[in-house]
């Protein structure tokens, strides 16, 4: 079993930046893509960013050029840098690490944009 925890989440004013932090302790061995998601009121999670083990990143066309995911190895943390929010980033973001066969959820962090 792995488990998530997020943290980072608040109230920002539009324009302003969060950075979002997922620690992931238990059986990680075999986690090799590790991601973060949203959900905003009355719509589908979304993926947001992918990171894979060998550190490749990829993006949702929404937040291209404002967010930025990372990880640690060390520390087994995943991080996700975001600038320039906007009142539609508004969401609930989870963590999600994923092996051959296996997926995990975070409990989720509200990360509120004001306009």
């Amino acid at each position: 079993q792995v488990q998530l925890v997020e943290s980072g989440g608040g109230l920002v004013e539009a324009g302003g930046s969060l950075r979002l932090s997922c620690a992931a302790s238990g059986i990680i061995f075999g986690i090799n893509v590790m991601r973060w998601y949203r959900q905003a009121p009355g719509k589908q999670r979304e993926l947001v960013a992918t990171i894979t083990s060998g550190s490749s990143t990829a993006y949702a066309d929404s937040v291209k050029g404002r967010f930025t995911i990372s990880r640690d190895n060390a520390k087994v943390m995943v991080y996700l840098q975001m600038n320039s929010l906007k009142p539609e980033d508004t969401a609930v973001y989870y963590c999600n690490a994923a092996g051959v066969g296996s997926q995990y959820w975070g409990q989720g962090t509200q990360v509120t944009v004001s306009s």
